[in-house]
């Protein structure tokens, strides 16, 4: 397809691997989109907690003659991070489970995490009255969850802190306040908890406009990791040009959406001591800019960093597929000095 204007580049730092990590072809149940992944390293071994869209294909749905069924989340192991995924038999969670809730539509685009040796799910949740944030508490088997704890709509793209800061749980958000801020001009708030179910204290962290490429929104993406200089956070970022027409199946699609990257304080995360002004990580690949559902998508939803001082960053491309690319942390600290 022809570049999206104005042009944005990932920073050399980052070094993404050539070919998706999973795709749906790869899932033993049915699969149309993998994408949006969170990945923690759990019991001597990677964890992938994935959203799937499923029911069609692109030509089905170009053409009118198929439809998404629904979307479940399900959940792979790996020895390295890398490949060799193993994905359980069954989804974790599935939107056309008859066992639902009445009220909710689906849950996806899951984070994982583990505080207090204790395994969490953030996930937006979209209910027949809007939608809402989650947060759920997985069993150590990986095989069952509940929800403790949601939002009121509009809020999404959650984010755990992987520890309790000053006593309390902290979250990233990104409320949708559209008669407030006007459409899609969404920013980063974050909130406190003393027990994971009741939240508030909340304050704005930083505003769409001071990522200085984006005129349309930012958000979360995944659990900040813990460094001396501060917490490394990722965000996402987009820009908006309704001349860009269909970018992918999607008939319209003029957004695109980069990653970022900020430093937060230690003790109090709602203060952001540095950002980067440009995009870490752009769609410049033919996964992120010529295939796949909504083309120029980056979406990252897991962040690890690996004793080396390698960092792992999963992100879904074209919210088709998942891939990974690779940073040492140090580069990435000085691009916050």
């Amino acid at each position: 397809m022809p570049k999206v204007y104005p042009e944005l580049t990932t920073h050399p730092c980052i070094k993404k691997r050539s070919e998706p990590i999973v795709t749906a072809k790869d899932l033993p149940y049915p699969a149309s989109l993998v994408f949006n992944a969170g990945v923690i390293k759990y019991n001597g071994e990677y964890v992938m907690v994935f959203r799937d869209d499923y029911g069609t294909d692109q030509h089905g749905y170009e053409t009118g003659t198929g439809h998404f069924v629904g979307t479940c989340v399900g959940i792979a192991r790996s020895k390295n991070g890398v490949d060799g995924w193993v994905f359980d038999p069954s989804p974790l969670m599935d939107s056309t489970d008859p066992d639902n809730d009445p009220e909710l539509n689906r849950l996806y685009d899951p984070r994982i995490i583990m505080i207090n040796n204790k395994l969490y799910l953030c996930l937006a949740m979209d209910t027949k009255h809007g939608i809402c944030g989650a947060i759920a508490e997985l069993s150590d088997d990986l095989k069952s969850y509940k929800i403790i704890s949601t939002t009121v709509p509009d809020n999404r793209n959650m984010v755990l802190f992987p520890e309790l800061i000053n006593g309390e749980f902290v979250r990233l958000e990104r409320p949708m306040p559209v008669y407030g801020r006007g459409c899609d001009r969404f920013d980063i708030w974050l909130s406190r908890s003393p027990d994971l179910v009741y939240w508030g204290n909340s304050r704005l962290v930083i505003g769409v406009e001071h990522a200085p490429w984006a005129n349309d929104k930012i958000g979360p993406a995944a659990a900040p990791i813990k460094t001396e200089k501060g917490w490394l956070t990722l965000f996402h970022a987009v820009d908006r040009d309704d001349t860009r027409g269909k970018n992918g199946w999607d008939g319209f699609w003029p957004k695109r959406y980069t990653a970022g990257i900020m430093l937060l304080d230690l003790d109090d995360p709602s203060k952001v001591v540095s950002v980067y002004k440009k995009p870490l990580i752009a769609p410049d690949t033919p996964i992120e800019t010529d295939e796949g559902y909504r083309q120029n998508v980056i979406f990252p939803c897991g962040m690890l960093l690996e004793d080396s001082g390698e960092v792992k960053i999963y992100y879904g491309a074209s919210d088709t597929c998942v891939c990974l690319a690779t940073a040492d942390v140090n580069d990435l600290l000085k691009l916050l000095e």
